[in-house]
């Protein structure tokens, strides 16, 4: 991996995607699908819920994901991910010579690789090819008390062309100091509508929906000590209800 160069979104440049961090105590790098999928929106939020923890034991962030640097940009105007941060390539290279799942691969006569992509997402959705999906779908509406709250009473959700939210109304479902109902499918609701939005932007190859990423942990000597491999929709990480939390075991 070390030797893996990516367009870089903050200045355009072909670049070694481990440049300048080898220093840091630890460093995670994270394998993104679509920059538009819902793994990997959902993924930039955690990182940046849990940025002080990340800044506080050093970890230096690095994170590659199939797009261009329009659909970067935008990704990272959105989720704040640190665009000097985040690497794109159109081609899911990186996946290949990394073994990640590729998706579901069902054969449809007649069509095209677009169309197959899509059928095969579709299914994925339902389960088939995709373990813990719909566990993972189900929990975002019935809300998981071994999770944290992800929303705080006095923060506001814009839905444009949607209402605004307060956080304070899920309370209303449950209480407070855990997931509550509703809570987690409302943000997946957000991130959907910003992708349908702007979907040109995101979807300019649909051939890679199904393909799958992963989490790669290194210490300061560039020893692999923690990894993750996507294996469906909605499992970018082992504990979906705090996805960082394997970072307390190193």
């Amino acid at each position: 991996m070390s030797r893996t160069q990516c367009l870089r979104v903050s200045d355009g440049n072909i670049k070694s995607v481990l440049d300048d961090c080898w220093n840091a105590p630890q460093l995670l790098v994270i394998i993104w699908s679509l920059l538009g999928d819902f793994d990997s929106l959902e993924y930039a939020w955690w990182l940046q819920r849990e940025r002080k923890l990340l800044s506080n034991k050093g970890i230096a962030v690095r994170a590659i994901g199939i797009g261009d640097r329009d659909s970067g940009l935008k990704f990272c105007k959105y989720t704040g991910f640190a665009p000097e941060c985040l690497f794109v390539e159109e081609k899911a290279e990186i996946h290949s010579q990394l073994g990640l799942y590729g998706g579901l691969s069902i054969q449809f006569p007649l069509l095209s690789v677009s169309q197959k992509a899509w059928l095969n997402f579709l299914v994925m959705c339902t389960g088939i090819g995709s373990p813990g999906t719909m566990k993972e779908v189900f929990r975002g509406y019935i809300g998981d008390k071994k999770a944290p709250q992800l929303i705080t009473d006095d923060e506001f959700l814009d839905f444009t062309p949607l209402p605004v939210i307060k956080g304070s109304l899920f309370n209303l479902t449950g209480g407070k100091g855990f997931q509550r109902p509703f809570e987690l499918a409302t943000l997946r609701l957000r991130n959907m509508i910003h992708v349908l939005s702007n979907w040109n932007t995101y979807m300019s190859n649909t051939s890679y929906l199904v393909q799958r990423g992963g989490t790669f942990l290194f210490d300061a000597q560039g020893c692999l000590i923690y990894e993750h491999r996507d294996r469906g929709i909605l499992g970018f990480a082992e504990d979906m209800g705090n996805p960082l939390s394997f970072l307390g075991n190193y």
